[in-house]
């Protein structure tokens, strides 16, 4: 059969094709129509039959089949138009395996060329965002939203040059450098996500840092700001003052140490008042680890005294918003709004700082219960490998030190001033 095409004889009926079994004892079947046109049967389990077309070739030395599909798809004069159309291509010396399988890359070259970087964009998310975190998954979203869609969102991802992203990022580097930065690393993920799926070829537009400026040189490297720990009692005092749900978030927050999402997004299914623990969920944490948190006397009569009118502690059927802990409390503890002697820009963050520091310089706990306290992840591979508890117990005297602290009298008249750490 090699290079050679044997007479194209119609050896097969309708009748036989849809009746044609495997003899008793043998599972398959193949039987000869002419013309490289072959029918396969196949018996599958529970004694199923399965029926399909084969065209079988030789072509520079080489025996080659190629499947043209179901008989009750194709049929038997639709199988040999087929075949007639595959024996044209052998006499220019085609192969039509080769021949469909170039269709098939061209095909899907022109659907990559179509994709834009918002599809592909979301592609990415739709396969990352479930191992994120909810404040995660909003940051990615918003940036995507607010820098890049509307300059490259709707251009093929093929096509994106770094001009064109030089376009998103430039505007935004010098007055916004830690966000600009965010953006541009996260554009970079989304085309290295477009290359490996096929949607485009060449290097990553995204790697333009050399471009740039360096953001050390631009925007000096800030931390959150921060109350001092010798501060935090006072304002403790005057945050048990207000009365709002934000309020009583920011006390639970100062007094676990914990992150402003981990405190806002907790549920009462994540508290145990009896036990006297807080289980935040590897999904709401920043290291996508299960996190225990010891509560202290002072959490729990906190959280005792709270009406449980939805899911989320604080909130009800409504998470709370973020921006409340800044407005509704630390605006409020600042001159001229309502007699707060607060003063500065501190963050909600800075409180973990504030801790921290009280930690270190006025306990003689170990700075590793320090840090699982605030669910740092330990860097150091040694250390880790050998440290697979989580030093409950520890932790919870730790806590318990915290919260007489924050809740001990402050000194009448003391005057706080909020200021951020170098």
């Amino acid at each position: 059969m090699d290079d050679e095409m044997p007479r194209y004889r119609k050896m097969l009926s309708s009748r036989r094709v849809a009746t044609a079994r495997p003899k008793r004892g043998r599972t398959s079947l193949v039987i000869a129509d002419g013309g490289n046109l072959y029918l396969q049967v196949t018996l599958g389990d529970g004694g199923h039959v399965r029926r399909s077309w084969v065209f079988r070739y030789g072509l520079d030395g080489r025996k080659r089949e190629m499947g043209l599909g179901p008989t009750h798809t194709i049929t038997l004069a639709e199988a040999r138009d087929e075949a007639e159309a595959l024996r044209k291509m052998l006499v220019k010396k085609i192969d039509p395996l080769e021949a469909r399988e170039a269709a098939r890359r061209a095909r899907l070259a022109e659907q990559a060329s179509a994709v834009t970087f918002e599809q592909c964009a979301k592609m990415y998310l739709s396969l990352h965002e479930a191992g994120w975190s909810a404040i995660h998954r909003r940051q990615w979203n918003a940036s995507l939203r607010t820098y890049v869609y509307r300059k490259i969102g709707d251009l093929p991802v093929r096509h994106i040059d770094q001009a064109a992203v030089m376009k998103v990022v430039e505007p935004i580097w010098t007055a916004k450098p830690t966000t600009a930065g965010r953006v541009r690393s996260r554009i970079e993920a989304i085309f290295d996500y477009a290359t490996a799926n096929g949607f485009r070829t060449g290097d990553n537009p995204a790697r333009i840092a050399a471009a740039l400026p360096k953001k050390a040189k631009i925007a000096p490297v800030e931390h959150f700001a921060a109350l001092p720990w010798q501060d935090v009692p006072q304002f403790m005092s005057e945050l048990r003052g207000l009365q709002s749900v934000a309020a009583l978030c920011t006390q639970f927050l100062v007094l676990t140490a914990a992150r402003s999402g981990e405190a806002i997004g907790a549920t009462w299914d994540e508290v145990d008042l009896k036990a006297k623990t807080w289980t935040i969920p590897a999904e709401r944490m920043k290291n996508r680890t299960l996190h225990r948190v010891p509560l202290s006397a002072a959490a729990v009569a906190l959280l005792s005294g709270l009406p449980k009118e939805g899911p989320y502690i604080f909130g009800g059927r409504k998470r709370l918003q973020e921006t409340a802990l800044r407005r509704q409390v630390l605006h409020k503890l600042r001159p001229g709004n309502g007699g707060g002697r607060f003063s500065t820009s501190t963050t909600v963050h800075g409180f973990r700082s504030a801790f921290m520091d009280w930690a270190h310089e006025q306990t003689a706990f170990p700075k590793v219960v320090i840090d699982m306290a605030l669910a740092h992840t330990v860097s150091d591979k040694v250390e880790a490998a050998y440290r697979r508890g989580d030093l409950f117990e520890k932790r919870r005297r730790l806590m318990q030190a915290w919260a007489t602290y924050c809740t001990r009298p402050a000194a009448a008249g003391a005057v706080v001033t909020l200021r951020a750490r170098a």
